[in-house]
């Protein structure tokens, strides 16, 4: 295979990145409508219209802030408008996209967890999205470092190397159903969505140890410090849900 692979449209070249993005996004937001016509909670159509608002602004802003900042030197010696926009990543998208939706529900008064719905939704929509990552190879900052190792690949370059986006889809692929199992058991609003986010995470965290980057603390770059946070956020998230979850049981035990 010859990298980057790029498609024909309207007589122009396009790179598999973007349009493997779009169509992720397209098809994850056509299976989260459909999980969503089929789920018996319903939501306030001001209740849908904050969440919705407040995950696309906070996704927008966050996937480009830290998109450029992954590499701050670049962004404030050879600034560029255009290279602002192209900048994006997931990890700014998600974490921030997340506060864009507490905001969003705290406008309106809601306060219960609505993130389950989203996780499958997400899921497939990052999936497609890597497999444009890695159909672009090395002409993208989506590749990782060379490796001697038997999964090194050529991705449009010299070097044999880690093709992190097939290890993350890998992982997501996995991820999509040990979720699919424990998603029959009942458990609190929000807990799958919460696992969710703190296992892709921790995966991204670790990920990037292979992945080419600036290193801004000690030898962490921009994106593991941004998991690192939201990690710490889940886990104590994740404590307090099951501990509360504990005390109801208990509370319910001795009522009857």
């Amino acid at each position: 295979m010859d990298f980057p692979v790029t498609f024909q449209i309207f007589g122009k070249t396009i790179l598999a990145h973007p349009v493997f993005e779009t169509l992720g996004i397209f098809l994850g937001m056509r299976f989260y409508f459909y999980l969503k016509r089929k789920s018996s909670e319903k939501l306030s159509f001001n209740t849908s219209a904050a969440i919705l608002i407040g995950a696309t602004a906070g996704a927008l802003f966050g996937s480009k802030l830290i998109g450029n900042l992954e590499n701050p030197y670049m962004l404030f010696e050879n600034f560029s408008l255009k290279r602002v926009w192209t900048n994006n990543t997931i990890v700014g998208g998600l974490a921030f996209g997340l506060i864009g939706v507490e905001l969003g529900k705290k406008i309106v008064g809601h306060k219960e967890s609505t993130g389950d719905l989203i996780v499958f939704p997400l899921i497939l929509a990052i999936i497609i999205g890597r497999i444009g990552c890695f159909l672009t190879g090395v002409h993208e900052e989506t590749y990782g470092i060379p490796t001697d190792s038997i999964f090194g690949m050529h991705l449009g370059d010299e070097y044999l190397r880690h093709p992190v986006a097939l290890y993350e889809i890998a992982f997501l692929i996995l991820l999509w159903i040990v979720l699919k199992i424990n998603n029959k058991k009942l458990y609190p609003s929000g807990f799958i969505f919460q696992i969710f986010m703190l296992s892709y995470f921790t995966f991204r965290f670790i990920l990037d140890f292979i992945k080419p980057k600036i290193e801004i603390i000690g030898n962490l770059g921009t994106i593991q410090l941004v998991c690192l946070c939201v990690m710490i956020y889940y886990i104590f998230k994740i404590k307090t849900t099951i501990i509360n979850q504990k005390k109801l049981k208990y509370e319910n035990t001795n009522a009857s």
